[in-house]
């Protein structure tokens, strides 16, 4: 596979919203180039446009909170929620697309606080599941890890022990 742009990576970032010992899990459309039709998480892209808008954060012309930002935007747009708690880092994955684009995801978890799920085109359905339900649905390859460490970050429990399901 030819890699694009060795030094240039496409940053996304995932967000885990827990409401109580369930995760909200949502259907991708059919038509989306990646992963069509399996379960996921909120998350997409980084733009240029969740920071460049928006006041600098330092003398040096620099924006902190820029990642963020763009999650939040991307809950809002794909799933309507916009009152959650703060965003917690949970973990990077790598990996080059199939069109030859390096890509970052980071992923994240946060307490959902209210507001009800409206989905926009990208995804087809939504639901609230447990740990022990996510395993019954085709998520993407890796999620339901992330969904385990959470379970276990939330219970006190070791995380340095996840046995990536599904990877």
């Amino acid at each position: 596979m030819e890699i694009k742009h060795r030094e240039l990576h496409r940053i996304t970032s995932t967000a885990i919203i827990v409401r109580g010992d369930k995760y909200l899990i949502v259907k991708r459309n059919s038509e989306k180039k990646v992963f069509p039709g399996m379960w996921t998480m909120p998350g997409g892209g980084l733009e240029v446009d969740d920071y460049i808008n928006t006041p600098v954060t330092t003398k040096a012309g620099q924006w902190y909170f820029g990642i963020e930002r763009s999650l939040k935007r991307e809950i809002v747009e794909e799933v309507g929620l916009t009152d959650l708690g703060r965003m917690k880092y949970l973990l990077d994955v790598v990996f080059i697309r199939s069109d030859g684009i390096p890509a970052i995801v980071l992923s994240f978890y946060c307490d959902y606080i209210s507001g009800e799920v409206k989905l926009n085109e990208e995804n087809v359905e939504y639901k609230w599941v447990t740990f022990e339900e996510a395993k019954e649905y085709d998520l993407i390859p890796g999620i339901l890890g992330e969904i385990e460490m959470v379970d276990k970050i939330a219970k006190g429990e070791d995380i340095d022990k996840i046995e990536w399901h599904n990877a």
